[in-house]
């Protein structure tokens, strides 16, 4: 079926206003009760863009207080949904108000949280601690260390530099009403992590990065009024009728060119269309952030989609080279004063692309396999002082071990390589990345994906395990230098980040996925010298 087809189809069946209207048959027969179940929960995203309005007061009363308390240096302690879209807020250039500082601690490496515990400065901190359950165990470890690292300092007082973002009824609302938040902002239960960018997990770090959130959901607004209509100019529909049909044509690939202002969106794309279609051995994979090529070094498996301004002629007349080339492209136009748009098409066009695949975009079935290892991990820890690998690392020379489940594909045709890295991050990372990134891509056509650990456990995880069985997956561990305690957990940072690795491991092997594991003697050893390693054995 062409694009074209494909797009005609979907408003000859109404399939737009039946998504507004909340009609979850588009994702399952009546039988089926636990889909509609499931997906009847999680539409709270299509009202955001209005009915955030009525929130607007409150985020704004909570940033003037904390501005007027010089409270200018805002630490977001989050994952997956509730960190990746402050990260585009904060990265798309844009007009702002007078504002705070954001650094996002989406993470459990050892050197993130040792570096930013001896930069903070007490009296001008404010930690936004977002966690839709109120319980994931990144965001709750995070939270006990800043919480007593604070609290030395701040003593009765600590409780003012916190501020809570959650769900109804978690356990963090009452933690916060327990030590007292400066406040607790409870969000609609009925919008799932990846869906909230228009919601209080966006707003509040929009608001306090002196964005205009009413201008944020003016935009989405306009977006969504085009979007609840069943017409071929439908901007949410096409681009889910794009991105699905090409996925079931074989090119799954969905590779994301941006004008360099845009280019940040690219990681909250990611998470959202990768984990919101991965599942059922079948998905669209977003390819973001891959160093460009020539349109005839890419594979029959791509799909590209260019999100270009009126200003970029690079990212456009790229675009129009792949499609000269036989490539199929979707291009948007868009500005960075557009965001909240942009956050709805996607949105929208994530879940009519589960629609056409015929999986529900709502659900993720297979991550909580890799949380529940990962626990399992500290368990045997905690009672024999080791973790258990099966099968074990083997040396193989310059401090580096490896062990390997499955053989590597000697062909790469129509698969691709995901790094996924837990070393610690620096600035030369970027860099590095790109280099193998492009070799890889060179010596054997596969498309690659870079994902840092454990960040993207919420992120392209889930369809690392549920997607199709097509990827090769590269592991990098590290023996990290220093310790530092979660509190209460009885263990360290650095044993958590590697129990999350270590449990990956264990999730992808019971998925029948190929995995190779690299450990490091030295976390932050030469990450040139290990990816060399990594080329020669997967070339």
């Amino acid at each position: 079926m062409t694009d074209r087809a494909s797009l005609q189809d979907l408003v000859a069946r109404r399939i737009a206003t039946r998504l507004v209207a909340r009609d979850s048959l588009i994702y399952a027969p009546p039988e089926v009760a636990d889909v509609h179940a499931s997906v009847r929960n999680r539409l709270g995203w299509l009202d955001a863009p209005r009915a955030m309005t009525a929130r607007v007061e409150e985020v704004a009363r909570v940033v003037r207080a904390a501005a007027s308390d010089g409270l200018t240096d805002v630490y977001l302690l989050g994952m997956g949904g509730s960190s990746l879209c402050a990260e585009v807020l904060r990265d798309v250039p844009g007009p702002r108000r007078a504002s705070a500082r954001l650094a996002v601690l989406d993470t459990t490496d050892e050197r993130a949280v040792s570096d930013v515990t001896r930069s903070l400065v007490p009296d001008r901190s404010l930690f936004l601690v977002a966690s839709k359950s109120g319980s994931t165990i990144e965001v709750t470890s995070l939270e006990r260390h800043f919480w007593t690292v604070m609290h030395a300092t701040t003593g009765e007082r600590t409780g003012a530099h916190f501020v809570a973002i959650t769900d109804p009824g978690t356990s963090l609302v009452a933690q916060a009403r327990a030590e007292r938040y400066r406040h607790t902002f409870v969000n609609p239960s009925d919008i799932g992590g990846r869906y909230s960018a228009l919601s209080l997990f966006g707003l509040v770090p929009a608001a306090l990065l002196g964005i205009d959130i009413e201008g944020l959901l003016a935009s989405a607004a306009r977006l969504a009024t085009h979007c609840a209509h069943d017409d071929v100019a439908n901007p949410g529909l096409a681009l889910g009728a794009f991105m699905g049909n090409q996925a079931a044509a074989g090119r799954d690939k969905l590779t994301l060119i941006a004008a360099p202002p845009l280019a940040p969106i690219a990681a909250w794309i990611e998470q959202l269309v990768a984990e919101s279609t991965g599942k059922l051995g079948t998905g669209i994979l977003p390819i973001a952030d891959e160093p460009p090529a020539p349109p005839a070094k890419y594979g029959s498996d791509r799909a590209f989609v260019a999100i270009v301004t009126r200003e970029d002629r690079e990212t456009r007349e790229r675009a129009h080279a792949l499609e000269a080339a036989g490539h199929p492209v979707f291009i948007i136009e868009t500005e960075p004063a557009d965001l909240g748009a942009e956050f709805y098409r996607w949105e929208f066009a994530t879940a009519v692309a589960g629609h056409v695949l015929g999986v529900n975009p709502f659900d993720e079935p297979n991550v909580r396999d890799a949380k529940v290892r990962t626990q399992q991990q500290l368990d045997v820890r905690a009672k024999s002082g080791a973790f258990t690998l099966d099968p074990p690392l083997v040396p193989v020379g310059s401090g580096i071990a490896r062990r390997q489940h499955g053989d590597i594909p000697s062909t790469h045709a129509g698969r691709y390589v995901a790094l996924l890295d837990y070393l610690p991050q620096d600035a030369a990372r970027g860099g590095a990345v790109a280099r193998i990134r492009e070799t890889i891509r060179h010596r054997t056509g596969a498309a690659t994906t870079y994902g840092v650990g454990p960040r993207y456990l919420h992120s392209t995880g889930q369809y690392h395990k549920g997607g199709p069985n097509t990827g090769t997956f590269v592991l990098l561990t590290g023996a990290d230098r220093t310790a530092t305690a979660v509190p209460g957990a009885g263990y360290t940072f650095s044993v958590l980040k590697q129990a999350q690795a270590l449990g990956d491991f264990e999730a992808l092997v019971a998925a029948g996925r190929h995995v190779v594991h690299y450990h490091l003697d030295d976390s932050t050893a030469d990450l040139p010298r290990v990816f060399e390693r990594v080329v020669s054995d997967l070339t």
